[in-house]
């Protein structure tokens, strides 16, 4: 298949990217190179023949309509997103452009080249969106395709609005899609401001370990490179206008995961005193959704998909690449908000 991969120099976008173009894909990498982006996340296939990069941003129409015309793809997998809920506190309004506007953009664009090609029974626009859009659970529950959106966030509200401008494309032009939303991701490559390398990086350092509140925010961890396989496994296999949850199966509380972590780094690379020392419970953040969990039935009964690794195991394989690959956290140490938690409101 010949794809165009939006924000495919992020961190889940690149695990996109490496595993597209190593089953022989021809991917068309779309980047604006935001602060999040790293083209060393994709440098292991940057020699690829069947491997493009292009800077550009989704909300310039005629780019989209050029690059689109120009590469004639199969598929476009949408990751292009900003997608840290704490930014999204300090400052919405970037949020809004992007994940709004700017998939308003590529949707327009998208379909002007689906109707210019024919409309090809093949073509695929493929949504790649967060568990996030359905609000807060309480101790018990899980979140269903058909679950309501409930959003809470101004992150998870602009990928709701994003959501529905894919599935009113779908049903009022009758565009290709497949929309697929996640629980929280994890792996090598992850910027480093968010929960887990923030914890890996502080630990190394000595520096404190921020935990929100009391630590008992519950995710469903996802592992990066399943969560690639997933979508390819959807964008390849999954139905026409359907929508699939994809989930680790792997539930815990932000307080088990930060010590899980400081007993991998005892392990591998003790300190003077055990990492969980330096645990920190700092004030909680505006509107913190307390638990999600993702009801993984649809993808797993239909696609065949489950995820590969336990939380556990796939922490170890993170641990070890952060201690493995210092060069490339070291080049991002003084990127806006790295090593630090955002979000507090004010």
């Amino acid at each position: 298949m010949k794809l165009i991969v939006t924000g495919g120099a992020g961190f889940i976008g690149s695990a996109v990217v490496r595993q597209a173009v190593a089953a022989g894909h021809q991917v068309v990498n779309l980047d604006a190179l935001t602060y999040a982006a790293c083209l060393e996340n994709v440098a292991s296939v940057a020699d690829s023949p069947n491997y493009a990069f292009v800077e550009a941003d989704i909300c310039d129409r005629a780019t989209m309509d050029a690059i689109l015309t120009d590469r004639k793809p199969d598929a476009i997998m949408h990751l292009a997103a900003e997608s840290h809920v704490d930014r999204s506190i300090d400052g919405p309004g970037t949020f809004i452009e992007t994940n709004i506007t700017g998939t308003y953009t590529l949707l327009e664009a998208t379909r002007a080249y689906w109707v210019g090609q024919g409309r090809p029974e093949g073509f695929r626009f493929h949504h790649i969106s967060t568990d996030e859009v359905y609000g807060s659970l309480g101790a018990t529950g899980q979140f269903t395709e058909d679950t309501p959106y409930d959003p809470r966030s101004p992150y998870s509200a602009s990928k709701a609005a994003s959501d529905h401008l894919v599935r009113a494309w779908a049903e009022t032009y009758g565009l290709p899609v497949v929309l697929t939303n996640c629980s929280n991701n994890y792996g090598p490559y992850h910027f480093p401001e968010k929960l887990i390398p923030v914890v890996i990086l502080n630990a190394l350092a000595g520096k404190a370990l921020p935990i929100y509140g009391d630590g008992s925010n519950v995710r469903d961890w996802l592992y990066v490179e399943d969560h690639a396989d997933a979508l390819l496994t959807v964008l390849q296999q999954g139905t026409v206008g359907r929508s699939y949850n994809i989930g680790g199966e792997n539930e815990c509380s932000n307080l088990e995961l930060v010590r899980t972590i400081c007993g991998i780094l005892d392990r591998l690379q003790p300190g003077p005193a055990p990492y969980a020392d330096l645990i920190t419970f700092v004030t909680d953040r505006p509107g913190h959704d307390a638990r999600y969990a993702i009801d993984p039935t649809r993808i797993r009964n239909e696609l065949g998909w489950r995820p590969s690794v336990t939380v556990e195991e796939g922490l170890e394989k993170t641990v070890k690449w952060y201690l493995e690959n210092e060069v490339w956290w070291r080049a991002l140490q003084t990127r806006e908000g790295v090593g630090k938690r955002l979000g507090q409101g004010g």
